[in-house]
């Protein structure tokens, strides 16, 4: 099956390179300058370092290159922007007949406050097939062979069969849901989280305070995700608890960082600047603030996070304001329920 991956970051690289151990795969990226380094060195220094692209996997600079490299209706284009990148891609797309469209990225967007699919859904056709694939994945880990599973989500049965018979094999392994606004949520919410148990660890407030944190952030994501349509077994599964637990505890995580570096002191700005990738926590905490104000559902931890990042506060004045809130039953206000 040929499979095109638009975009050559860490994500979209790691997955090509699994990928091409069964499948001739293609991957695109705007930036020649990363393609054509990337060709002659057999390695994406750029984006993810030290691991070498198989002999067979093609890369090219030439978006019509890309999409004739799937103008079979069995093969599949995975999106690897970021969510960002998702709709001047998805726009460029308009101009192709394309068979189907899986996007990886998590997040909303910073200034719609909209979920991929709805990014993707202004844009393609019904008619186009389409989902994400999401779940718990380091980039250096998928590179690297290492045990992987994810989730394929999509209101199409024959996509889901189709990303699951292309993807689930060696170390990786597939699941399908319908879910796909559950699914989504998961994705973007945890981020925002992993920000927030960055702060926690770097102020030295110790594994108990993160179990905490990580636990009530779950009640948060799906109280929003129940609210915007998504499924609460959804936050139960990989896209939900499972994201969660890596972004917020490996030292993989980019959001994490951004939280520990915050700690120390570091200016936002300047974070973002010395990180050099994205972290889609910061571009959507303030779209989830927005949203938690619009559908009456409480997130403290959500709008602690955005508070730091935004306005001002400081993460001390953070924790202080997070541990002055009034004691509840846990019952009464967990998981699923919008107060």
């Amino acid at each position: 099956m040929n499979i095109t991956v638009l975009g050559a970051g860490a994500w979209g690289t790691a997955l090509a390179i699994a990928l091409a151990e069964r499948h001739p795969v293609m991957v695109w990226d705007r930036n020649a300058d990363i393609i054509h380094a990337a060709e002659k060195s057999r390695e994406n220094k750029a984006a993810l370092p030290g691991f070498k692209l198989p002999e067979q996997l093609r890369l090219t600079a030439v978006f019509e290159a890309a999409l004739d490299h799937i103008q079979d209706k069995n093969s599949l284009l995975f999106v690897a922007t970021s969510v960002a990148g998702l709709r001047p891609v998805t726009e460029n797309l308009k101009r192709f007949s394309i068979p189907n469209l899986v996007w990886l990225c998590k997040g909303f967007e910073e200034n719609t406050g909209r979920l991929p699919h709805q990014v993707v859904s202004e844009i393609i056709p019904d008619s186009v097939s389409r989902g994400v694939l999401s779940g718990p994945s380091f980039a250096q880990e998928v590179a690297a062979g290492l045990p992987c599973a994810l989730t394929i989500a999509s209101d199409s049965s024959l996509l889901q069969q189709q990303v699951i018979g292309t993807a689930n094999f060696g170390n990786m392994r597939i699941y399908s849901s319908d879910d796909v606004t559950g699914v989504e949520v998961g994705g973007a919410i945890k981020n925002i989280l992993a920000i927030a148990t960055g702060l926690s660890d770097g102020m030295g407030l110790g594994t108990n305070a993160r179990a905490a944190l990580m636990t009530r952030g779950l009640a948060e994501i799906t109280r929003l995700g129940i609210a915007l349509g998504g499924r609460q077994e959804t936050f139960m599964g990989l896209t939900g608890m499972g994201d969660l637990i890596l972004t917020c505890t490996g030292d993989l995580s980019r959001n994490r960082q951004v939280g520990l570096a915050l700690a120390k002191g570091m200016s936002l700005d300047v974070i973002v600047a010395e990180l050099g990738h994205v972290a889609e926590g910061v571009r959507c905490a303030q779209a989830v603030r927005t949203l938690a104000k619009e559908h009456q559902v409480e997130m403290p931890i959500a709008n602690a996070v955005a508070g730091v990042l935004f306005d001002g506060i400081s993460p001390r004045e953070m924790l202080a304001r997070l541990l002055a809130r009034d004691a509840r039953n846990e019952a009464d206000h967990a998981y699923g329920k919008p107060v």
